[in-house]
Formats: structure tokens, sequence, C-alpha cells
């Protein structure tokens, strides 16, 4: 999706096969309005056969402090109500389902609606100034952007029903340790750190990616005997592409790194 298209609170740069994505309403703590949340989801829906990875982060001091509230006051609508939901529902699955790998540089507040973006990603590299919260109990509301179903597979349901019951914020490195993230870093280096990343991702076969983004998870859900059985046609499928046969060549033939360690 071209970024004059997009809305101001959002902006596109590229950094070859990745492109990045801000949230760029710092004013707000990068709150998220209607017109943002259909940007995304328009970006998402509109990714080139060229991009092969995507990086989010937010600007200013914050990835994202959730919904805008404004756009949820008013005269009480329940159809209104259902229907903004789904088009949160509609953005976010544009994440998780995305043809391509998805990266989350996340500092400060990723909060309630942030989190549930959050979470439609990938990958996730939290600084240590990021703080998780879901809020919506405070407020007398309930989340809409998929959090009941995507934040209780990160770090199950209990601990999602204290943070909203109680008003618990969780920090960066117990976040870690829950599951909110799979990284944590020094402030200032999850955006560096999600691009490195994104960029090895980019260099994989887009038949392992894709496996991995669009069957993993839906085998994660089947019962074991459905699992295995897609789990071989998938492989067959990853294996047999050309790209995979070069790069096993590669590795039989010494021209491939082997998998070392480092911390």
């Amino acid at each position: 999706m071209p970024s004059a298209a997009l809305p101001e609170t959002l902006e596109v740069t590229r950094d070859e096969a990745v492109a990045i994505l801000k949230l760029n309403r710092p004013e707000k703590r990068n709150a998220l309005d209607d017109d943002t949340i259909e940007g995304i989801r328009a970006f998402f829906a509109g990714l080139g056969p060229d991009v092969r990875a995507v990086v989010v982060h937010g600007a200013g001091a914050h990835f994202c402090a959730g919904l805008d509230l404004g756009e949820i006051s008013g005269a009480p609508d329940i159809l209104r109500s259902i229907r903004h939901s789904r088009m949160w529902h509609k953005a976010f699955d544009e994440i998780q389902y995305a043809p391509v790998p998805v990266f989350a540089a996340l500092h400060g507040a990723v909060v309630g609606g942030g989190l549930e973006l959050a979470a439609a990603t990938h990958v996730r590299i939290a600084e240590s100034s990021a703080y998780y919260a879901l809020p919506e109990g405070q407020r007398g509301i309930f989340v809409g952007g998929g959090g009941s179903v995507r934040v209780p597979r990160l770090v199950g349901v209990p601990l999602m029903q204290d943070m909203m019951l109680t008003g618990r914020t969780i920090s960066a490195r117990d976040g870690l340790m829950f599951g909110f993230s799979q990284y944590v870093v020094d402030d200032g280096a999850a955006l560096p750190k999600a691009m490195e990343l994104a960029h090895k991702a980019a260099g994989n076969a887009p038949a392992t990616n894709f496996a991995v983004l669009h069957a993993l998870p839906r085998i994660a859900e089947m019962g074991p005997e459905e699992g295995l059985f897609t789990e071989s046609l998938m492989a067959a499928i990853a294996d047999t592409h050309p790209d995979a046969q070069e790069r096993l060549r590669a590795f039989l033939e010494k021209r491939a790194a082997k998998v070392t360690h480092r911390e």
C-alpha cells in the first residue's frame, strides 16, 4: 500500500525486502483510532511480493497505549460496538495471517489494544522500558481486538484474568518469562534487533516461511493424528520446492554455514 494512502498516524519506510510500519501518533501515546486501524488493515492486505518481512514499531516514548477511547464513547449502540470490534479483528487477522513474518519492536506502554496488536505479530522484541497491561477491567469494558483469543495463547488465561481484574502491569523482564515477548533488549535496541531478525527471516525460503506462519499455528490446534498428517503434507511441499533443494545442496556441499550457538 503506498504510504500516501495511509492516514497521518502511520508511516511506512523500506529497508530492502523489509517494510517498516511506524505508529506515528506520539502525542496520544500511539492510541489507535478507527482511521489507524483501517490503515493497518489496508497496509497488510496490500503487501506486494517484493516485501519479505515487516517490522512494526511506535514513535515517541511508547509502542501503543491501546484504543482511543473516544471511538467508543457516545450513546450506547450494541450493533455499532460489534461492528467496531469486528473491524479490529479484520485488521489484526491481516497481521497474524500475513504472507510474510511480522516483527514488533516494543517499548514503553504495550497496553490494551496495543497488546492486542503486538499479540497478532509473530515475533516480539521488548525493550527494558516496555510494560504490559489490560486496563479494560478498570474502564468498565472488555477486550475487543482479539485479545481474548490471542493473549491467553501467549500467557494463559489465569494471568490475563489477573491483569484484567486487578489492573496488574507486567514488566518487560517478567513479560519475557510469561511469554509476552521472545526477546528483551536494552532501551533503544528493540528496533535494530527487530530489523536484524526481520532480515534473517526475509532470507528464508518462502515456502518454509509460509509453513511456519500458516501451517504451524493450525497444526498446534489439531488433534495429534491430524496434526502429524498435515505436517507430512507441509514438509513434502516445502522439501520439494526448488529453493529448498538448492539450499540442501549448498549444505551438503559445505557451502552453507552450520548451526552454532552464541548468546
